[in-house]
């Protein structure tokens, strides 16, 4: 049997070790986030940031089918293309500004048949960098690029 001292001892060492274990994992995560925040530099990160893109947005619908709509732009700067005809489409060269954050292409079309496709792409210093497709007789297909 245990004596009452014994009990006590036993659980004050618990305590004792509970606690330093807590301090040492707690010196631990605060040595990890200082040493990682102390690498961070934020400026070179930010999407977008310092570099202007040269941006052009295409469309190409299958056979048949008739492209009819195109809004396209840098972040919230929209153009609207509209009396559109054909199976493709191309937008002219659109310069991005140093901070942009995104490129953004929706076109509407009408398909031929339920199995017509329509396939918008945003190219982005010459590199496809995001694609987007539709399916059926109404078709509109969007595309989103973070720079």
């Amino acid at each position: 049997m245990f004596k009452p001292k014994e009990k006590f001892m036993k659980k004050m060492t618990l305590n004792k070790l509970l606690r330093g274990t807590f301090v040492v994992l707690l010196t631990a995560m605060l040595i990890g986030f200082v040493s990682s925040c102390s690498n961070d530099d934020d400026d070179d990160n930010t999407p977008g940031a310092g570099k202007a893109h040269k941006v052009v947005f295409k469309a190409e619908a299958s056979a048949g089918s008739n492209i009819s709509v195109a809004v396209y732009g840098i972040d919230g700067d929209a153009t609207s293309a509209s009396s559109l005809s054909g199976t493709t489409w191309t937008s002219p060269e659109v310069t991005s500004e140093s901070g942009a954050y995104s490129a953004n292409v929706a076109v509407s079309a009408t398909g031929a048949n339920a199995s017509s496709t329509l396939k918008v792409q945003i190219w982005v210093d010459g590199e496809l960098k995001k694609e987007g497709t539709s399916s059926g007789q109404v078709l509109s297909a969007s595309a989103n690029y973070a720079f």
